[in-house]
């Protein structure tokens, strides 16, 4: 068996993982709508670490390739997204009562925020997956963040990639600034949430006006 056919029966479990929990995170979001109840989850992503991704963090902390699957925690992450700040706290909630997942970690970079300015919501938990050998534990992250701080960390992941985290200190600056614009930002549409809430729902349940593609106009 060649190296690639070696990663890709190691994958197996966090992909079909993956899927099975975006199913099943889309499927809370559905169920909210049905009960006719505010949504605290906007949408789902989901994604299994790149194979050169896993090898270069693995050389990074020196986690040796039989230790990977017990010491590297977000080969299968997803991210759940929230208008609100306070819907990633019931999020969160919602996750701790489930039975079909084993949280072991949680790490809040709400509250505490990191040096950059990052924040969002880690939960870590062991995930049971069927395989056709039996059943296989592996370890997924959830990350949980408002819009505005995906918005905030996807800008910052993009620039880490181009300078490999040796940020010049005039963008060090401006993305601690941006990132608390961001904070900011979740914090005034925390104040006027029942209004958004109430203004969505309305929106939700009138008949909305048919957009003339061909003129662009309503």
């Amino acid at each position: 068996m060649n190296q690639d056919q070696k990663w890709e029966d190691f994958l197996i479990p966090y992909n079909q993982a993956v899927e099975e929990l975006k199913i099943k995170l889309k499927g809370i979001r559905k169920e909210f709508s049905k009960g006719n109840r505010h949504i605290p989850i906007e949408f789902v992503t989901g994604r299994v670490k790149p194979v050169n991704s896993i090898i270069g963090k693995a050389a990074l902390r020196n986690i040796p390739f039989d230790k990977i699957d017990t010491e590297m925690q977000d080969i299968a992450g997803l991210r759940i997204m929230c208008q609100f700040v306070e819907d990633i706290h019931e999020v969160v909630r919602l996750l701790r009562n489930r039975n079909d997942m084993k949280i072991i970690e949680e790490r809040d970079y709400i509250t505490n925020k990191k040096e950059s300015g990052y924040r969002s919501y880690h939960v870590v938990f062991e995930y049971p997956v069927q395989l056709i050998d039996g059943e296989k534990r592996i370890l997924v992250e959830i990350q949980v963040r408002t819009l505005a701080m995906n918005f905030w960390a996807t800008i910052e992941h993009s620039l880490n990639y181009k300078y490999q985290g040796e940020f010049p200190d005039a963008i060090n600056v401006r993305l601690k600034r941006a990132a608390e614009a961001a904070f900011q930002l979740d914090e005034e549409m925390s104040q006027i949430r029942e209004e958004i809430q109430e203004a969505q729902h309305l929106f939700s349940h009138s008949k909305r006006p048919v957009i003339d593609e061909t003129s662009n106009r309503y």
